[in-house]
């Protein structure tokens, strides 16, 4: 008997990207339509929510039509529909919630609900397949966290930030810096060309645990630049976002490598917007390749290290397979955790 293809539509809707993929059998992208919101919040400095919810409003149908177009599938090849429920903005969550509790109840499919955080570590899953025991860094604007997996859909959250997450204080000390938000990358490419003559804090890097803290780097940062603005020093921005990323790098990369120790797994998965950033990814495989050659590194590409709902049909595939179907009572929930 011939197998039959698994055709999952996902939605994604958690922030400010309204994002409609779908994908076959849990790996292979068939399209992944990705709308945007950038331009409109980058006035404010940040993601207002009701901002959002407005754009997910208008783009969520067109963003649905244009997935299964590009797919060149109908919607009697359909599987299940996959949807983020968690955790994110609460107007945002519910947008892309109601589309596919209506869509799913209008074609009679199953509705598959998906935490965004599972998402992000099964968008490696187009790169390479999963090897268990694996450890997955969680980093992004609102997280930052160490992930032990023994198998798929199984997630044992053993270090996460106490404060502000990494992308937070990238975010925070762009806007010091007088960077357009989102500011990750263009740190990220200033620190490419200056030193870490600042010589920030490491935060608890040295404590014994998987837990993670920025709070204090970001202060470091944004005293340092105020203090120079009264005494009317001039500091170098290509050494301050040097510094500030030498200083989040060498946390991350030292506990990582420590509880992939720990844990002694077979594979590290770095997932998340964060996770574009090249100086983590280059550090990453030079210390791992050099303390620990025997696990691999699988990084997604850019394209899907941010929000993207191809992500979350990898996720929801899995969650199809173990028969995790929702209700139509499936609701937002903003503070979901793994």
């Amino acid at each position: 008997m011939e197998k039959k293809e698994i055709y999952i539509i996902a939605i994604e809707s958690s922030c400010d990207e309204t994002s409609v993929a779908v994908v076959k059998n849990g790996n292979d992208i068939l399209s992944n339509i990705v709308a945007s919101q950038i331009n409109s919040h980058k006035r404010f400095g940040g993601v207002v929510p009701e901002v959002a919810s407005r754009h997910h409003v208008e783009q969520i149908i067109q963003c649905m039509s244009l997935a299964i177009d590009e797919a060149n599938i109908t919607v009697s090849d359909l599987s299940a529909v996959a949807v983020t429920y968690g955790p994110g903005l609460v107007g945002s969550l519910l947008i892309g919630i109601t589309a596919a509790k209506s869509f799913a109840w209008a074609n009679d499919l199953p509705l598959i609900p998906v935490n965004h955080m599972a998402g992000h570590i099964y968008a490696a899953r187009f790169v390479e397949e999963m090897t268990f025991p694996l450890m997955a860094l969680l980093v992004s604007g609102g997280h930052t966290e160490l992930v032990y997996m023994t198998e798929h859909g199984e997630f044992e959250v053993i270090g996460e930030t106490r404060d502000d997450a990494a992308g937070e204080a990238y975010d925070k000390v762009g806007r010091v810096l007088g960077l357009t938000y989102p500011s990750g990358k263009e740190i990220d490419e200033l620190a490419h060309k200056g030193q870490d003559n600042y010589h920030f804090p490491r935060g608890m890097i040295k404590e014994d645990n998987f837990d993670f803290s920025f709070s204090g780097l970001k202060s470091s940062v944004i005293n340092l630049v105020h203090n120079a603005k009264q005494r009317e020093e001039v500091l170098c921005d290509v050494d301050l976002a040097a510094s500030f990323q030498q200083s989040v790098i060498d946390v991350l990369v030292d506990k990582t490598i420590r509880a992939c120790k720990v844990y002694d797994v077979k594979q590290l998965i770095v997932a998340g917007g964060v996770a574009a950033n090249k100086g983590l990814r280059d550090t990453l495989k030079i210390e791992l390749a050099k303390e620990l050659p025997n696990v691999t590194l699988v990084v997604p590409p850019i394209s899907l290290c941010g929000d993207n709902a191809a992500m979350i049909g990898a996720a929801g595939f899995v969650e199809y397979q173990k028969q995790h179907v929702s209700d139509w009572h499936l609701n937002a929930k903003p503070s979901l955790t793994l």
